[in-house]
């Protein structure tokens, strides 16, 4: 029987039950523990012989007992189960021979005799080492029994034989006289013969204990054998009897272990000699010949792959068990259910299926577990990551990395139950790796850096954000962190980035990395000390080229993360002037194209990559950078020079001087490092020149494109600080310290730049036509005309030059280069194809990556972007954005441009997108990678509807699209993402609350909402209560309207002015170009009721109430913007579902008790709530499911309820509102609510049947199926609180719905609800109150225009008349009511 042994992770549960299932097997153990005795037997030490002078030590002091370290507790004498004690032993004999004193045992210290031992020296050898013997070499003359001599003593021994010709000890030679000590073998003597026990086998010729091994004199052989003949003299005089009598005293005295012993050395002893007799026997050879015998011949039930033999190392003694993993694998086994097994992945990462049946010399089999099945478990990854070989460290993590970034990739699809990267973590990956850094070996080092990488950077993030970074804004990006906060830093309040990133709360700093990595792996990685031992092995240890790069690949990445974490890589004790002493080097031997051994004193792409991203955290990180090191020389030395002139591989060359360009637009892009401007004037002018030609070769190089369009970005900088405005400061002394500082670029430095770049721009508007060669230029086109952008605003700001000048030059460019392009066919396939490559018009193309995880932010791009989206090659957004900045510029420097620049507005493929957009249906789910594209496509529509409006302010006739853009700005405004609060401020001011973008106000909007009205309510009503009335005055309204929004809606100051910097190009302000985390939206989708929900908090946080003019004025204002929305763009309240809406209306009671009696709020209500009870809206008003902003609607509407009890003194449009929750096919909880806790409101709830705003069918149908809704409903007509001239409606709805249960016939009803029927109906025959039971008895059905609300039977159907008389008759008698 085979037992598995114990594996890791089990339990101690488990090892009890391996341990029965043992000893029920009764197999022998694998291993024996025997116990050396003390005992000597009856020999007394002072019976031993002292012949020669030898040194003795006597120990007469010692302590009676060995000192305890822990007192042990008493214990109870009692005697073995197995072994009796003797009852004639006398004790003090019994106690003498099992002395255990220590002075029975060291009292006297005999020396050993060492004066016959023969002295040999060295034997000289004629060569200078010896041989090299292996042990799998076969020598011949080798003893039979060894012993436990391992084998170099063994071949020493024989080799001292064969020069000596001296017996090795234990080495079976006859005709030899046997060694010292050694018991001969020699033929037994005729005392011998007759030494024989019954007959038995065991022969007396030589003792199996006392054998005199370590006397070396002959007398000690003689005492050996006169000890040896007295003992067996002993034997022969006593009978079988008394033998066996002092046999079995012997073993119940003796300690059983003891006895084992003895009995296994007397065995081998024995087995020994009868070997060596055979051996000796006649015919065999007199030097035993060593033969490869097998010592497991005849095993059956184990089939091993090879026999072992006693020659080999360790194999003297088999265990059969311990070999059954050298067996052939058994079949693999065929899965026949759906029953998950456990993932295996190859070396390379690769997920196995369950049935693959691989070769074995693969390596994938060398687990214990599913044995048959090739490949390891992420368990054994990880058990081998903790192995003592580096080797298999070194394995396991590269196998690891391999399985992280398949899954990444997403390779491994819906094969795999969960996420890999969660189970990773959960289990400890991200500290294992930290605890390999800690590694000795280089090689496990290595290793544990590259599974980092894999972990955390996804290579195509950094190629995303580096092929966009020429983009509109596109050095600014969010920081990859995750968006999810603890809940103790939602409620802080906003702080300024630089502060935020130098404070550390206690909380966080008292956090273990475990549960800091459990929110942000990013945070809990530098909380075990990362950056430290990353500096240390590129300090010290000095790797390879693909470790130096992954270090720099993961510090990029921390750097990434926020301004905090950039911080910390900055301030790490030397490594920064690591990474630039050694990878940015000024002087360096060049290279050759292949690869290279060290990347050490080589100038590095990835190093000057993560400087710029270090510089793009903030302005200071920029500032400390540019002062430090020598860096403006060795940004110099790497900018001056060609990339073919820097002595590197043409690649890393090309990528070398692009990064050292944008680390350069980085600067300035905060004003700084114009004085280098001035230095490398006519290197940038060089390369200017240059930009033509390299347009023109084919096919376009990628890494070129990217350098120049890189030289474009820093050139647009460089213009945009050579304004010469500069906004006066509002905060602090060192902000106005800062903005005080003049730019050290004037405009005539960059004044002569214009001319060298259109240039390139004709150059690549040449290839427009041919989508191949367009695409392939990347973002050349679009850095050209952001630069044209940047020249002519900084052009307009120049107040010492003549205006004419730049308007007539912007004149020459509208004529050369614009008109000519909005002409091209090409230019309109571009709009058609902002559609296709919509994050918003496709939103499953920013679904989350499969292996996405919360706590480490990635963009989701390792497997490449798809080809139509934002950041494909060839979406038309980047260079379509760019040009609309241009012509924003344009037209808002020279308006006379305005006519022949309105017609992109027009663009067919523009409008479709626009509908799309606009049009109901799901939105993208909100992910780093949405974000990111979202934000691109929202600076597009920022743009057309910043040019639609300053063309509207212009066109003397509103445009035909002029209501697609509005609708297009209203729902801008409800997706802009943190970093555009300047965007949405501007939105606010000028296109959403412009009455030239409300055309439906002069082209007949509030005739055609009267008309709708009267069709729908068939009344006209009061004209100055009419819907188009309101509208009119509303629109009449809107500066106000927008005064009003501007005070709630508005982002936070300090937002605002950083956006504000960022997109007015006040490069002095800009503080970072890292935006804020997009946790959402900068508004919420219901901001239209936004101050009105402000207005109702205030007075629930102000006892004593808010002051009547304010809150008239506030809910006025947003209630007509509301009815402006709801009649003319319904589409922008789509994301409000009617029943939030609902009760933001509610609020408008909530606030006070006396707003909703002003006549114009009670107006505006009444026509929203007719648009809330419209057939086509009232279906779509569901109270049972979550609102947004809304805890719970039950709760809002039993405070309403309160409110309506206490301050509404029977008002018609408060009952109205009441009424609305309690229709039939919403939650039977709020009509409990009314009729069981709130029973006062039916004396106020007076609201005629002609002015309810929904039929009176929605309360009646169907049938009430709440038992103790309807005991409640009979119990408030029967004791007076409903009541028909109070309550006319819900006396209507209670009347129908007891008449139709006391009525109901339903066989299926419960013994319960019969039980109460009955007893309802009984209680109904014998009320006193003849109208009511008229009224309960006769009523046919609901109609609301009579008086009383409902009809009544003259005559009792012939069925309900059977049904009464069902009732006792005594209860018929009591009546007394005739049918």
């Amino acid at each position: 029987m085979m037992l598995s042994r114990p594996k890791p992770g089990e339990s101690e549960v488990d090892l009890l039950r391996f341990q029965s299932q043992f000893l029920k097997a009764g197999a022998a153990p694998a291993v024996q523990l025997v116990k050396g005795s003390r005992r000597r037997g009856d020999a007394h030490p002072e019976q031993l012989p002292l012949r020669d002078h030898r040194d003795v030590v006597t120990l007469d002091n010692l302590p009676d007992l060995p000192p305890a370290l822990v007192p042990a507790p008493a214990k109870r004498a009692r005697a073995s189960p197995g072994h009796p004690l003797p009852q004639d032993e006398d004790p003090e004999e019994r106690l003498s021979r099992h002395d255990q004193h220590i002075t029975a045992v060291l009292s006297k210290i005999i020396e050993r005799d060492t004066s016959s031992v023969a002295v040999t020296l060295p034997v000289p050898s004629a060569v200078a080492f010896p041989a090299v013997f292996h042990r799998s070499q076969e020598r011949q003359g080798k003893s039979a029994t060894s012993g436990k001599r391992s084998i170099f003593a063994q071949e020493i021994a024989a080799r001292r034989v064969t020069e000596n010709r001296v017996p090795a000890a234990g080495e079976v030679v006859p005709s030899l006289d046997p060694p010292e000590g050694a018991v001969p073998s020699e033929p037994p003597s005729s005392r011998d013969k007759g030494s024989r026990f019954l007959g038995g086998s065991h022969d007396f010729h030589r003792s199996n204990l006392v054998t005199g091994k370590g006397l070396r004199s002959q007398a000690a052989e003689q005492e050996v054998q006169t000890i040896h003949e007295e003992n067996v003299a002993r034997l022969q005089a006593m009978d079988p009897e008394e033998i066996l009598k002092e046999q079995q005293q012997l073993l119940a005295q003796l300690d059983p272990s003891l006895v084992a012993f003895l009995r296994s050395h007397g065995n081998a002893l024995e087995q020994a000699g009868t070997k060596a007799t055979k051996e000796q026997s006649p015919g065999s050879p007199t030097v035993p010949v060593t033969k490869e015998e097998p010592i497991m011949s005849t095993s059956a039930t184990l089939k091993l792959p090879m026999t072992p033999h006693k020659e080999w190392l360790h194999m003297d003694t088999v265990e059969l068990e311990k070999l059954h993993w050298t067996q052939d694998l058994p079949p693999l086994r065929r899965q026949q259910t759906q029953e998950r097994m456990q993932a295996r992945f190859s070396l390379q990462g690769e997920l196995l299926a369950p049935d693959v049946d691989l070769p074995t010399h693969l390596g994938l089999h060398h687990h214990g577990e599913e044995a048959e099945r090739a490949g390891y478990s992420l368990q054994e990854l990880f058990h081998l990551t903790r192995s003592q070989v580096s080797q298999q460290r070194a394995l396991a993590l590269h196998v690891l990395s391999q399985i992280i970034g398949r899954a990444q990739a997403g390779e491994f699809g819906d094969r795999l139950v969960g996420s890999i990267l969660r189970l990773l973590l959960d289990a400890g990956f991200l500290f294992l790796l930290r605890f390999s850094l800690d590694d000795r070996v280089d090689g496990v080092i290595a290793a544990a850096v590259r599974a980092l990488r894999t972990l955390l950077v996804a290579p195509g993030d950094e190629e995303l954000l580096d092929s966009t970074f020429s983009w509109y804004h596109g050095a600014s990006a969010f920081p990859l962190m995750p968006s999810q906060e603890d809940k103790e830093d939602e409620g802080e309040e906003e702080e300024p980035t630089t502060e935020k990133a130098k404070k550390k709360t206690p909380e966080e700093e008292s956090r273990p990395p475990p549960d800091l990595a459990r929110h942000d792996v990013i945070k809990g990685l530098l909380a075990t000390n990362l950056l430290p031992r990353l500096r240390y092995v590129l300090e010290v240890t000095c790797p390879g080229p693909s470790v130096v790069l992954d270090i720099l690949a993961v510090l990029t990445r921390v750097a990434r993360h926020s301004l905090e974490s950039a911080m910390r890589v900055l301030e790490c004790p030397r490594l920064i002037d690591t990474i630039v002493q050694e990878f940015l080097p000024t002087s360096w031997s060049p290279m050759g194209v292949g690869p290279t051994s060290s990347l050490y004193k080589v100038p590095c792409a990835a190093a000057m990559k993560l400087l710029r991203v270090l510089a793009s955290a903030g302005r200071n990180i920029a500032a400390r950078l540019l002062s430090s090191l020598d860096f403006r020389s060795r940004l110099c030395r790497f900018v001056a020079e060609a990339p073919q002139e820097l002595a590197l591989p043409p690649e890393e060359a090309e990528t070398l001087s692009t990064e050292a360009l944008r680390l350069w637009a980085v600067l300035a892009s905060y004003g700084q490092g114009g004085d280098l401007y001035r230095e490398l004037y006519p290197v940038l002018m060089r390369a200017l020149q240059t930009l033509p030609t390299e347009l023109s070769t084919h096919p376009p190089r990628p890494l070129s494109m990217q350098r120049m369009a890189s030289l474009l970005t820093l050139l647009t900088q460089l213009t945009l600080a050579a304004s010469s405005t500069h906004p006066e400061s509002t905060s602090g002394s060192a902000e106005a310290y800062v903005s005080a500082i003049p730019s050290s670029i004037t405009w005539t430095q960059v004044s002569g730049l214009q001319p060298l770049v259109e240039p390139c721009l004709k150059q690549a508007l040449k290839f427009l036509p041919r989508p191949d060669v367009w695409n392939a230029l990347g973002p050349v086109p679009s850095a050209c005309l952001l630069f044209l952008s940047a020249y002519y605003q900084a052009w307009s700001q120049q107040v010492s030059l003549c205006p004419e000048d730049w308007l007539q030059d912007m004149e020459r460019l509208l004529d050369e280069f614009l008109l000519p392009l909005l002409n091209q066919a090409s230019l309109g396939h571009l709009w058609d194809s902002l559609r296709h490559c919509s994050a918003l018009c496709n939103p499953l193309s920013c679904a989350p990556a499969p292996e996405a995880l919360p706590s480490l932010v990635s963009l989701g791009c390792a497997g490449g972007c798809p080809s139509l989206s934002v950041a494909a090659s060839a979406s038309p957004f980047p260079f379509l954005t760019a040009l609309l900045s241009l012509l924003n510029t344009l037209v808002r420097i020279h308006r006379g441009l305005w006519g022949q620049l309105a017609a992109v507005l027009a663009t067919p493929g523009l409008q479709k997108y626009f509908l799309q957009c606009v049009a109901p249906g799901p939105a993208p789910q909100l992910t780093p990678f949405s974000a990111w594209a979202l934000r691109h496509e929202y600076h597009l529509q920022y743009l057309v509807l910043s040019l639609a409006q300053k063309v509207a302010l212009l066109q003397p006739e509103p445009a035909t699209n002029t209501a697609l853009h509005h609708a297009m700005a209203l729902a801008l405004l409800s997706r802009l993402l943190p970093g555009s609060e300047y965007l949405a401020q501007e939105l606010l001011l000028s296109c959403v609350f412009r009455l030239e973008f409300l055309p439906e106000n002069a082209s007949g909007g509030p005739e055609a909402a009267d008309f709708s009205d009267g069709l729908s309510l068939g009344n006209s009503g009061d004209p100055q209560c009419r819907r188009g009335a309101l509208l009119v005055q509303a629109c009449q309204d809107l500066p106000s309207i927008r005064s009003c929004y501007l005070a709630h809606c508005s982002p936070a100051r300090a937002s605002l002015l950083t956006s504000q910097a960022l997109y007015r190009g006040e490069l002095l302000r800009v503080s970072s170009l890292l935006l804020p985390v997009p946790k959402e939206p900068l508004l919420p989708t219901d901001w239209p009721f936004q101050p009105l929900i402000h207005l109702y908090h205030q007075a629930s946080d102000t006892p004593s109430g808010l002051p009547a003019a304010d809150s008239v004025g506030i809910a006025m204002r947003v209630l007509q913007w509301v009815l402006v929305l709801e009649s003319w763009r319904p589409e922008a309240l789509w994301a409000v579902p009617p029943a939030a809406r609902l009760a933001r209306l509610m609020c408008v009671f909530l606030v006070d008790s006396e707003l909703f009696r002003e006549t114009p709020v009670q107006h505006l209500v009444a026509a929203l709530l007719a648009r809330l009870c419209q057939p086509q809206v009232l279906p779509s008003l569901n109270l049972d499911c979550p609102l947004p902003g809304l805890t719970s609607f039950p709760d809002l509407y039993a405070s309403f309820l309160d409110h309506f009890e206490a301050v509404s003194f029977g008002d018609h449009l408060f009952g109205a509102l009441v009424l609305l929750p309690l229709q039939r096919h919403f939650s039977v909880t709020l009509r409990l609510a009314l009729f069981g806790e709130h029973v006062g409101v039916l004396r106020a709830l007076g609201l005629p049947l002609t002015q309810l705003p929904v039929p009176l069918e929605c309360y009646t149908e169907p049938a009430e199926d709440s038992l103790a809704l309807l005991q409640l409903y009979f119990r408030a007509l029967v004791t007076g609180a409903l009541r028909p001239h109070w309550c006319p409606v819900l006396y209507t709805v209670v009347l129908a719905h007891v008449n139709s249960f006391i009525f109901s016939q339903d066989p299926k009803s419960s013994d319960e609800v019969k039980a109460a029927r009955r007893s309802m109906l009984q209680k109904t025959w014998l009320l006193a109150d003849e109208g009511l039971r008229q009224h309960l008895l006769h009523y046919k059905l609901p109609n609301s225009s009579l008086p009383e609300g409902f009809e009544l039977y003259s005559q009792l159907p012939h069925l309900r008349q059977q049904y009464l008389q069902t009732l006792p008759t005594e209860v018929l008698q009591n009546g007394g009511f005739k049918t």
